[in-house]
C-alpha cells in the first residue's frame, strides 16, 4: 500500500510525464519522481504509456501489481475510481505526456475530487504548452488555448481568421496544437490566411534532442517554409 501523504491526508497527486522518450525522467524534479515511487494507484490516459513511465521511474512495485485505470467518462464511475481517497490511499493522475488535466481528460477528475472534499496536490514538470508560450518571446501576459482547430480546409481558414483578429483585438498570445502529420499543413493554412505582420511561433520536439522554437513574423515564415515533419508540436500566434 501507498506511503500516506506527509500530512497523512490523502491526496489525489497530479503528476506531469515526460514529452519525449529520451532521457524520460530529465525534466522531472527528484521529489516528483520519489512521489511516483510512493503511489500504488493510479488514473490514467493512456495505461500502455504510464506502465512505460512507471516501470522508466523504477516503481519498486511489479507494474502488473498497481492499480492503473484509464479515466472513465462518467461521473460516477470516476467517483468510484476517487474511493481510495476516503480510505486514506493517495491516487496518481498521469496524462500521455505532460502535465495533467491541460488538454488531456484529467480535469473531470481533479473537479470530481474537488466535489467530493479531497486533497488535490499539483506536482511540478513539463507542459509543451507553458514551455512553448515561455520560449517564444510573445505575450505571456494574456493568452488563451484553443486546442485543436478545424480540419476542414474553410473551417480552418476561418478560424485562423478569428483567432487572428482576437489576438489583435485583446493583444493576447493564441495557442493551438495539431495533429504531427498535419503539422507542415497547419503551417501553411497560417501563411496563406493570416496577416504578413502576424508573429508565429512554432515549437516542437521540447525537451527532447531535436528541440527547436522559432518565431517569425508570416512574412517570414512564407518565404522560408520549414517542414516541421511528425513532431509534436505546439503554434502560438500573436497578431502585432
Amino acid at each position: 500500500m501507498a506511503r500516506p501523504s506527509s500530512d497523512a491526508v490523502a491526496a489525489l497527486y497530479l503528476i506531469p510525464t515526460p514529452l519525449g522518450a529520451h532521457a524520460a525522467l530529465a525534466a522531472l524534479p527528484a521529489d516528483v519522481v520519489e512521489r511516483v515511487r510512493v503511489i500504488d494507484c493510479f488514473l490514467v490516459e493512456a495505461p500502455k504509456t504510464a506502465r512505460a513511465f512507471l516501470k522508466a521511474a523504477g516503481h519498486p512495485r511489479p507494474i502488473a501489481s498497481l492499480e492503473i485505470h484509464a479515466i472513465p467518462e462518467d461521473d460516477a464511475a470516476i467517483d468510484a475510481r476517487l474511493a481510495p481517497l476516503a480510505a486514506g490511499r493517495d491516487i496518481g493522475v498521469l496524462s500521455e505526456a505532460g502535465a495533467p488535466a491541460i488538454a488531456d481528460p484529467g480535469a473531470k477528475v481533479v473537479r470530481r475530487a474537488h466535489a467530493a472534499g479531497h486533497r488535490v496536490v499539483p506536482l511540478v514538470g513539463p507542459s509543451a504548452i507553458t514551455l512553448a508560450l515561455m520560449a517564444s518571446g510573445l505575450d505571456g501576459q494574456r493568452f488563451a488555448f484553443h486546442g485543436y482547430l478545424p480540419v476542414e480546409e474553410a473551417a480552418l481558414a476561418t478560424r485562423l481568421k478569428a483567432l487572428e483578429a482576437a489576438s489583435r483585438h485583446d493583444r493576447a498570445t493564441q495557442i493551438f496544437i495539431e495533429t504531427p502529420y498535419r503539422n507542415d499543413r497547419m503551417l501553411r493554412a497560417i501563411a496563406q490566411h493570416c496577416a504578413p505582420s502576424t508573429l508565429v511561433c512554432v515549437a516542437a520536439d521540447l525537451t527532447q534532442p531535436g528541440e527547436s522554437v522559432h518565431t517569425r513574423t508570416v512574412a517570414a515564415w512564407r518565404e522560408h517554409p520549414p517542414a516541421i515533419g511528425r513532431r509534436p508540436a505546439v503554434f502560438l500566434l500573436l497578431a502585432v
